[in-house]
């Protein structure tokens, strides 16, 4: 498949071989207004049909402290998903380099300054938690519900087609996930690898056509936010559930893992939920 850079990256500095900063800098971030890839899915700004956060987990979060020690932990950030910008994956982890050779005082400085930096470049609060490396917090676990894997399906589209999704008269309420999510990153034309949870309560959906649906992103070039927001209008489009929950978990690449999750009004996804991919 061509590799196509989108406009919303014209002279970024992004997907380029880059220096490691030696020293903090909130300038590296690289923020990206949603509204361009949230358009063609006839989505408006300021009328979002979804609740929804982009979860992030930082494994590569270090810094010196006041006498010079090297300090390690794990991050987890929150960014709405009403935030009018994302943040580009390897602006942010430049970003969180920057940390590595600065000195802070304490671990509630460095929290202070990722809430501001993050914030500012997001256009919204971001919600910072800082874990020791081996805080039970941070324990894999498996994704809730049934895994649609095993069916024996042929499949020779793989291209995101919304006819895929066919639902019967029956109405119910289940979770149902898939391992088989790929997608690739707009930036650098790399695979990214995931996982995706869909719960809701509706019509039934036929679960071939699901998952030949899902496996139809593996040569879809977007940002993991905005397939999951692909993912879910799709979703309310063709099945038109009463509920809706949509989460994926993607596969940490550079030290960052990031799981989306889009949501009708009131649906929560659980949490914690780290799995043993990320």
């Amino acid at each position: 498949m061509a590799h196509h850079r989108p406009e919303t990256l014209t002279g970024a500095p992004l997907g380029r071989e880059s220096a490691y900063p030696e020293h903090y800098d909130a300038g590296l971030l690289y923020p990206i207004e949603r509204a361009a890839n949230r358009a063609p899915l006839g989505i408006e700004e300021g009328a979002l049909p979804f609740d929804g956060e982009d979860e992030w987990h930082a494994f590569e979060l270090s810094w010196l402290n006041a006498r010079g020690k090297p300090i390690v932990a794990v991050a987890r950030f929150r960014l709405p998903a009403r935030s009018p910008r994302l943040i580009e994956s390897k602006s942010w982890k430049l970003y969180l380099n920057s940390f590595n050779q600065s000195r802070f005082a304490s671990t509630d400085e460095v929290i202070q300054l990722l809430e501001r930096d993050l914030a500012e470049a997001a256009g919204a609060a971001v919600g910072v938690e800082v874990f020791g490396v081996d805080d039970p917090a941070l324990t894999p676990r498996s994704l809730p519900g049934e895994c649609i894997d095993d069916l024996d399906i042929e499949i020779a589209d793989y291209t995101p087609s919304a006819a895929h999704l066919t639902v019967g008269e029956e109405i119910v309420e289940e979770t149902l996930h898939s391992h088989l999510l790929k997608s690739n990153c707009p930036v650098t034309g790399q695979p990214d690898w995931g996982s995706v949870m869909i719960r809701y309560r509706g019509p039934k959906l036929d679960r071939e056509g699901l998952l030949r649906y899902l496996v139809g992103y593996r040569q879809h070039q977007d940002f993991h936010e905005h397939c999951v927001e692909h993912i879910f209008t799709d979703l309310m489009a063709r099945a038109r559930p009463e509920r809706l929950l949509v989460l994926a978990r993607y596969v940490r690449r550079g030290g960052l893992d990031i799981s989306p999750w889009r949501a009708t009004p009131g649906e929560r996804p659980p949490e914690p939920l780290r799995l043993a991919r990320q």
